[in-house]
């Protein structure tokens, strides 16, 4: 299938921010007496929004944490991305070179979505294609957001190609009919297991943005202005 839009994740994908938005969680929890580690991250918060971790963090350890936690949490966590936040080796140069239509769906707050594309370099390319999870009533893994970018960008769900990290990222591309691609390049999944469970299952794994240009060269590379090919 050759897909009419490729749908990208930010976190994980197109930047490099996993695992500093790790770290900074699992700081911040210590002072409620919540000890965890990268791994249970990985497998328990990856691709979630922020109200979804909240509400895991008061099921999972019986803790409610104040109001003033996630104001809190996101002034440190982007104060970090200022200074260390980067973007994915190769993926300007694949967002540049995009011979189909695309756009950028994530389950960061529209905020902290503007300030890391705008970090990473990437403000310019991504422009108006941004879809922020603050648009829908469910988040990943419901596939609502998926569903938004496809008829946001008047595409059929079954036309659509999701590049993600997260297996609740995958489910949700699978909740909505899409073929889904594993990005597997991302610091925060080194030396973890890459084992998908049957619900979240991805069609192709892809290590880095030159394999992607490798594998589906019509699709990414070849122009510079991000709109299907005329031939």
């Amino acid at each position: 299938m050759r897909p009419e839009l490729v749908i990208f994740d930010c976190d994980g994908v197109l930047i490099d921010s996993e695992v500093i938005s790790a770290q900074m969680l699992i700081e911040a929890l210590i002072p409620y007496g919540i000890e965890i580690d990268r791994g249970f991250v990985t497998r328990h918060f990856l691709g979630r929004s922020y109200p979804v971790v909240l509400a895991e963090v008061r099921s999972r350890f019986g803790v409610d944490l104040p109001p003033s936690f996630e104001a809190e949490y996101r002034a440190r966590l982007l104060e970090a991305f200022e200074t260390r936040l980067k973007v994915m080796p190769g993926a300007p140069e694949v967002l540049a070179g995009m011979t189909l239509p695309w756009c950028v769906a994530t389950s960061s707050s529209p905020a902290r979505a503007r300030r890391s594309l705008e970090i990473t370099g990437l403000a310019g390319l991504v422009g108006d294609r941004l879809l922020t999870v603050a648009e829908v009533k469910h988040g990943k893994p419901a596939p609502d957001l998926f569903l938004l970018a496809a008829s946001r960008m008047g595409v059929e769900p079954g036309r659509c190609l999701v590049l993600e990290d997260s297996l609740n990222g995958i489910r949700a591309a699978r909740a909505a009919g899409m073929e889904v691609w594993r990005f597997t390049g991302g610091c925060h999944l080194r030396g973890m297991d890459l084992t998908e469970p049957e619900d979240a299952r991805s069609d192709r794994a892809i290590a880095s943005f030159a394999q992607l240009g490798q594998v589906a060269p019509k699709i990414f590379a070849g122009r510079t202005n991000g709109q299907a090919p005329r031939d």
